[in-house]
């Protein structure tokens, strides 16, 4: 499709998209927010280990492009902090991830001038020797810029560099100093993140400057390695050329004169390799150069046609200009209410949206292992990651795309026999817990299954890969499905059973996240009417009890009794120290991923999990001694830090106050979090975004909601704003959650007129302060909340206004 036709279809569904949320908006909303977009802070994250990919895409582009850094924590490639410097501008990256360096590949850079009198063979063209530092603006940070579909950079080698982006092509531009007599170009064809290239192919055309070239990689967190491919070709910006001057393939830091492939090189197993271009300056001013650069898993034949058909124009701007269109589309659909909020607080929230739209990637077309005709996504790092909230905020606004992400999923599965936990550049890579795809199958079909044939989804090949991951074991549990059949034998994964098919660890953990994804498969089975599996699933669903330990004491404090355990296969009980894992744990252990590991838990103390089951929240109640005790234990947690707001398990503690009718606890505690661990800096979250999850928890919390993933429903708190809307293009409903009263945001978190006292929905009460049921986002309802300074609100009268709970049968 041509660049300037995407932008309009974009444009036009904008247009609808906000004419849809204008007829449902209260007459003092504000015009609705347009360009939302430019309230993007694409560098919230970029350093301290948050790991956010600044650089352009698409929404769940393939192409990435961006700029690499010399920095300790590059896992996205790049770094905000002005003292690392740039080594390159590639065109794959991941986000938010930990594990190795993933991607970056084939960075390209440019030369304003060379040693030795301007000398080709001179140029510095290995990574080490060519980085250089970024300009810095007075206030001290880079000259970098970045908006959704647009990335820009000032070097100090007075280079200016932009980068814009279609699904699977990246279109830069190189603006030179003014006086620049040799611009050259490089194409780096060996350097990804982990600088792991092994069998690198590449030719150059010595007429036109066309590169392809190809090299296998290690994969970023896993025993795999990939094979990727690109195609690059070079054009004058504003005046044209015939070719280029000088050109060349380089081994480190030797070009190699009019040489066009690597086999006119001596090369060894980790050389670093590519090529290198003089191109004629522009005689009529500043010169600028454009590098079009294709990419595909399937050939460098393919990655030439993409780059071909995708940017045939070389027009930079109606491809930055498309993009932009193609996000304004999806982030224009959540709209709210800025009037009495700080500015900060909408940054916050565009840019946390903005973040669960960048992966996973859509790979359709360039699956190198199989022939399919369905969507093909990758970049799945991990479902752990964001299985528990991600994909219930893209129900909410973006089933299109969720259902396309769904029909990939079950292919692979159709293909490698279990659906794929954690995924990069088409490869397996290391599971963190449990077969956590299921709770995301399970989440699209429970609020799909009647639109899942419009959305081209079967519901019968879902419900096929759910029960593959429920019943089959794997050859290898660590990358794939579960430890299944001690699983369906005992109820839990004991510790001191040694398989063959996978590592022993993570007991525990892996025994609660086993029991959720089966609850997901047990409504699964009761939204399709098979009562019997739905009966089977949600008695397995409840086998997390079968690792509580109802006499484990956190030391020193014997008051708190109960705890989620490790247990042998005799039935007893092993033990580790509630505070394993934790800031508090005398070992300083991690948990992290380590075969060593035998106390487990995964990156999280038993503290943090005796807490994490998400189906039964009021079972939880009354194993940790009633309402009192589960409320002073929730507040222990918060008040000796055992509470992790750096990882996905503690996500949902905020909200547990919910299941001991305490809603308005909730309400603080979410917001203390917003308060004390999010901002809009380039260190302003909590740990890795980890694929988008810690953007989504923002949203999330902002929006006073969060989600039971595979249910239909969202834990009710209020929001930041006096309204916020959800337009869902499948149902062309706009839902509007109005907070009446709303008298602004406490900046601390605490205290305020944020309680929420009542709820009506289209004029009706609703039985409950603590839930909203899916049916109000389907049918486009006003949603009015009554706000009280009243901290002691309840969830309302009668057991049906505390949210559901698998024991007191509020899922069937």
């Amino acid at each position: 499709m041509r660049p300037y036709l995407h932008s309009r279809v974009a444009s036009s569904l904008l247009i609808i998209a906000a004419h849809s949320i204008s007829a449902a908006l209260q007459s003092r909303w504000q015009t609705p927010i347009l360009d939302p977009a430019g309230l993007v802070n694409m560098f919230i994250g970029t350093t301290d280990g948050g790991h956010v990919f600044p650089g352009a895409t698409l929404p769940h582009g393939m192409v990435k492009v961006g700029m690499d850094t010399d920095s300790p924590g590059n896992q996205a490639g790049y770094d905000a902090n002005p003292i690392y410097n740039a080594t390159g501008f590639s065109q794959l990256h991941d986000q938010g991830t930990g594990g190795g360096v993933s991607l970056s590949n084939f960075k390209l850079w440019a030369f304003a001038s060379c040693p030795m009198d301007d000398s080709f063979y001179a140029c510095p063209t290995s990574l080490e020797s060519r980085k250089v530092l970024r300009n810095i603006l007075p206030d001290g940070s880079p000259d970098d810029a970045a908006s959704p579909g647009y990335f820009s950079t000032n070097l100090s080698t007075g280079i200016r560099v932009e980068l814009t982006a279609t699904r699977r092509t990246a279109l830069h531009r190189y603006t030179f100093p003014e006086g620049t007599a040799n611009p050259r170009m490089l194409v780096d064809i060996t350097d990804d993140g982990m600088q792991s290239s092994t069998n690198p192919v590449m030719t150059l055309n010595s007429t036109t400057a066309r590169v392809i070239g190809s090299a296998t990689f290690q994969a970023s967190f896993g025993p795999g390695r990939y094979r990727v491919y690109t195609c690059v070709d070079f054009k004058g910006d504003g005046y044209t050329f015939d070719g280029p001057v000088e050109y060349g393939a380089w081994l480190g830091d030797y070009p190699v004169q009019y040489s066009v492939d690597l086999n006119q090189l001596y090369f060894g197993f980790v050389d670093e390799l590519g090529a290198l271009f003089t191109f004629p300056p522009n005689p009529n001013g500043t010169t600028s150069i454009q590098a079009r650069a294709g990419v595909s898993f399937i050939s460098a034949e393919q990655a030439c046609s993409n780059a071909e058909e995708e940017i045939p124009d070389w027009d930079f701007d109606a491809v930055q200009s498309a993009a932009r269109a193609e996000w304004n589309d999806i982030l224009g659909r959540v709209q709210v209410d800025p009037d009495g909020v700080d500015s900060e607080i909408v940054e916050l929230f565009y840019s946390s949206l903005y973040r669960i739209h960048v992966v996973p990637a859509d790979y359709t077309g360039e699956n190198p292992l199989w022939n399919s005709t369905e969507p093909y996504y990758d970049s799945f790092y991990c479902n752990w990651d964001t299985f528990r909230a991600l994909y219930a905020l893209m129900s909410l606004h973006d089933p299109v795309n969720f259902a396309r992400i769904i029909r990939g999923l079950i292919n692979i599965q159709q293909h490698e026999g279990w659906l794929p936990e954690c995924r990069g550049a088409t490869k397996q890579q290391f599971i963190q817990g449990g077969s956590n795809g299921d709770p995301i199958l399970g989440e699209f079909l429970v609020k799909y299954y009647n639109e899942a044939e419009a959305l081209n989804v079967s519901t019968s090949a879902l419900y096929s890969a759910l029960l593959a991951d429920a019943e089959d074991q794997p050859p290898n549990w660590d990358l794939q499905g579960r430890q299944a059949n001690v699983w369906k034998a005992i109820g839990y994964i004991p510790s001191d059973l040694w398989e063959p098919s996978g590592t022993n660890t993570k007991q525990v953990s892996r025994t609660l996240e086993y029991s959720f994804d089966d609850f997901a498969i047990s409504q699964v089975a009761k939204t399709m009417g098979n009562t019997a599996d739905g009966q089977k699933y949600a008695e397995r669903a409840a086998n997390y009890i079968n690792v509580w330990n109802p006499n484990t004491t956190v030391p020193g404090r014997p008051d708190i009794v109960g705890m989620m355990q490790p247990r042998f296969l005799n039935g007893t009980f092993n033990y580790t120290d509630p505070r394993h894992c934790s800031v508090n744990d005398p070992t300083q252990s991690t948990c992290y991923l380590n075969a060593a590991n035998k106390d487990g838990f995964y990156e999280s103390s038993p503290l943090v999990y005796s807490q994490f089951v998400p189906q039964d929240g009021a079972k939880l109640v009354e194993l940790q001694g009633g309402p009192d005790a589960f409320i002073s234990r929730l507040d222990f947690l918060f008040d000796e830090h055992y509470f992790d707001e750096t990882d996905e398990p503690s996500m949902q503690i905020p909200f547990m106050y919910h299941y001991a009718n305490r809603p308005g606890l909730s309400t603080q505690r979410s917001r203390q979090v917003i308060a004390q661990y999010f901002n809009t800096s380039v260190n302003g979250i909590p740990g890795n975004d980890d694929s988008g999850a810690m953007g989504t928890w923002a949203t999330f919390l902002l929006a006073g909601l969060y989600p039971v993933p595979a249910t239909r429903q969202y834990l009710l708190s209020s929001p930041w704003f006096p309204q916020i809307s959800f337009y869902n293009p499948i149902f062309n409903k706009t839902t509007t959650i109005i907070a009446n009263g709303f008298a602004g945001n406490p900046a601390n978190g605490t205290g305020g007129q944020v309680f929420v006292e009542s709820v009506t929905i289209d004029g009706q009460p609703w039985g409950s302060n603590c839930y909203l049921d899916w049916d109000a986002f389907t049918s486009g309802s006003t949603i009015e909340l009554q706000l009280t300074d009243n901290i002691n609100v309840t969830c309302g009268a009668g057991t049906d206004a505390l949210p559901p709970s698998l024991s007191t049968g509020g899922f069937d």
